[in-house]
């Protein structure tokens, strides 16, 4: 089925709504959405360096600030 938005007439508030539109209906299934097989993988590495200890978890507040010093 073809769905056309008149994106060159939205403003950004529009386009951010349409967006979120399609974010919480979506959102409602997520059983649908299946994952590709590389997020699996990716996830297994990051709990095996868990395991092994290789890796932890901060607090996100800790995290933004991490990666604001790495962008500026």
């Amino acid at each position: 089925m073809p769905f056309n938005l008149p994106l060159k007439e939205m403003t950004l508030r529009e386009k951010l709504a349409a967006m979120e539109s399609l974010w919480e209906d979506l959102a409602r299934t997520p059983e649908a959405i299946a994952s590709p097989p590389w997020h699996n993988d990716i996830l297994d590495e990051r709990r095996q360096r868990l395991t092994e200890g290789q890796s932890r978890f901060i607090d996100w507040e800790t995290a933004k600030a991490d990666i604001r010093k790495k962008l500026s």
